[in-house]
């Protein structure tokens, strides 16, 4: 099994940057990629950024070169610059095995 902690989200200004950590626990050898969603109220989670073993990473169209996805064995960061108000959300963190294995999710809130 393993276990997802999320931290760093809060309130900032648009323009502004925040830095999004996740920390696994647990069976971590068995850990593949690491992933970051967000969701919307009401919507279905969006994959952010995703990255591989390897040092490979995939953004989404909406965050590229605004975001940066970077990972240490279990550990992964998300780095938020040039934040606009839609980034508004919830981000959760996903360490993938057989399944993602999710986060309690962390609140990133943008004003204008």
């Amino acid at each position: 099994q393993v276990q997802v902690v999320e931290s760093g989200g809060g309130l900032v200004q648009a323009g502004g940057s925040l830095r999004l950590s996740c920390a696994a626990s647990g069976s971590i050898f068995s850990i593949n990629a690491m992933s970051w969603y967000r969701q919307y109220a009401g919507k279905e989670r969006e994959l952010v950024a995703s990255i591989d073993r390897d040092g490979k990473a995939y953004y989404a169209n909406s965050v590229k070169c605004r975001f940066t996805i970077s990972r240490d064995s279990a550990k992964s960061t998300l780095q938020m610059n040039s934040l606009k108000p839609e980034d508004t959300a919830m981000y959760y963190c996903a360490a993938w095995t057989i399944r993602p294995n999710w986060g309690q999710g962390t609140q990133v809130t943008v004003s204008s």
